[in-house]
């Protein structure tokens, strides 16, 4: 793995814990926007 694929893949994972942490916490607009965030980044790594 290069290091561009681990940064990427820790913006991912960084990004589905603030969703999960946000959802759990009734704040179900920002999850989305963290979810999408990550879905975005991604990309990235097609």
């Amino acid at each position: 793995m290069t290091l561009e694929r681990i940064a990427w893949s820790i913006v991912i994972l960084a990004c589905l814990v603030t969703a999960i942490v946000l959802v759990l916490g009734h704040r179900y607009g920002y999850g989305g926007v963290a979810a999408a965030v990550g879905l975005a980044a991604a990309t990235n790594l097609r």
